[in-house]
């Protein structure tokens, strides 16, 4: 089972799927900026957030479960997916599975490609599993046993610490699938063979101009699997594009909807 938060009202017009270790509710801010458009639905990915955990990690398998919500959610309009890296490999996914069920896919600072030479989540997946969760009794123990574990950004330590949930039993716990993901890093990080294809309908490629997950090398790939992708580059950004330019994000969206709006309704 995916958990879900709805924002804004009337039909939903985009699903949103957060990047590795985090939640729907990242993208809260840039669905709200879009709510005059339709309405979001922001998801939790599998082993992230309040959804299932589950035993191994596939992209196709949380491809097909993304599409199951999206037959259950989407209405008469053109419905849209949007992705953030591992969530950006999850719509990708989708989208050529599935490439009926979308009208037009938004990825997020991601690549069709073996992205573990990026940020260095393995470095991040050493300190959380370094974090006495179960033994702590105030978040800011947390943070600064990531800190002292080799986590220097305050701004990525808060982004982990939003998933730190106390346990009824007392002490705190990872709401992530931390065991299971540390083992699938190899599989989180890589572009699997048996996504392959061709989605034909409009692709915005959103990067951030500081990041590396999304370089001129990864261009003939995206473009033999999305060609009709036209790419943005925000600047002042890395890796967390909408957290760090949030308005950019939504200007870039709500410009990409009109013109799938205007092509499917030239009337409107």
């Amino acid at each position: 089972m995916l958990h879900t938060t709805r924002i804004g009202d009337g039909e939903p017009r985009l699903m949103f799927l957060h990047g590795f270790l985090g939640q729907g509710k990242n993208w809260t801010t840039v669905a709200r900026g879009l709510a005059p458009l339709g309405a979001s639905i922001l998801v939790d990915l599998p082993n992230h957030g309040r959804s299932d955990w589950t035993e191994d990690f596939s992209y196709a398998d949380m491809a097909d479960s993304v599409a199951e919500l999206v037959r259950a959610e989407r209405g008469s309009d053109p419905f849209t997916l949007v992705g953030h890296s591992m969530g950006g490999k999850v719509a990708m996914a989708v989208a050529l599975r599935h490439p009926d069920l979308l009208d037009g896919l938004v990825v997020v600072d991601i690549s069709p490609d073996d992205s573990g030479e990026g940020y260095g989540f393995g470095t991040i997946i050493a300190a959380l599993q370094a974090v006495p969760a179960a033994s702590l009794t105030h978040r800011k123990e947390a943070d600064a046993a990531l800190r002292d574990s080799g986590v220097a950004d305050a701004g990525v330590r808060q982004f982990l610490l939003q998933s730190l949930r106390h346990r009824p039993e007392g002490g705190f716990g990872w709401q992530f699938n931390l065991d299971m993901l540390a083992r699938s890093l190899p599989q989180v990080s890589g572009w699997p063979d048996v996504l392959d294809g061709r989605y034909d309908r409009p692709v915005l490629w959103v990067r951030g101009a500081r990041s590396d997950y999304v370089t001129e090398a990864n261009y003939p790939q995206m473009m033999r699997l999305f060609p009709q992708t036209a790419l943005l580059t925000v600047q002042d950004a890395g890796h967390w594009v909408h957290s760090e330019q949030p308005q950019a994000v939504i200007e870039g969206l709500r410009n990409f909807l009109l013109a799938e709006q205007l092509a499917t309704d030239p009337g409107a």
